[in-house]
């Protein structure tokens, strides 16, 4: 039987601060916008840019980690699925949509004074129960690569 596949990765900017809340369990929930740029040249020549905004949900303690390490103009990696979401609108009475990313995994690529996270930066890996967050600077704070975790390669596997 074929696996579907629901897979998320960006690379961006968040544009608001993460707003943490607690369900009425007592369940943590982050939210905060990223935006998601991109550039190209027209047919004539002229360099265009375009930004998305993705809305970005994080749930139990990935959100705790994204409310208190991330921040507005923060440049991070996200990995996740997205979800859509219906309501109807208390007020106007109409269906309202949105689709949204769900986070699983975060990795800090810049630190807040703008420049690459320093070993000190990392907060591990807990994928199995809560979701990963780790900042660039690897899951023991050793190698710049953040390919893989578990027999990804290094930098020093990488012969240039």
């Amino acid at each position: 039987m074929a696996k579907d596949l629901n897979k998320v990765m960006l690379i961006g900017r968040l544009g608001t601060e993460p707003e943490l809340r607690y369900t009425q369990q007592g369940v943590p929930i982050t939210t905060f916008r990223m935006a998601i740029s991109r550039q190209w040249r027209d047919s004539e020549g002229n360099q265009r840019d375009e930004t998305e905004w993705f809305t970005v949900v994080s749930w139990n303690r990935l959100a705790e980690i994204c409310s208190e390490f991330l921040q507005k103009g923060a440049r991070v990696y996200i990995e996740g699925r997205l979800q859509n979401r219906s309501w109807d609108d208390a007020q106007s009475g109409e269906k309202r949509y949105r689709t949204e990313i769900v986070a699983n995994d975060m990795i800090i690529l810049e630190n807040r004074a703008g420049g690459r996270p320093e070993p000190s930066d990392d907060f591990g890996s807990d994928r199995g129960q809560y979701g990963g967050a780790r900042s660039a600077g690897g899951p023991r704070g050793g190698s710049r690569s953040t390919y893989d975790d578990q027999g990804g390669f290094s930098d020093e596997d990488i012969p240039f």
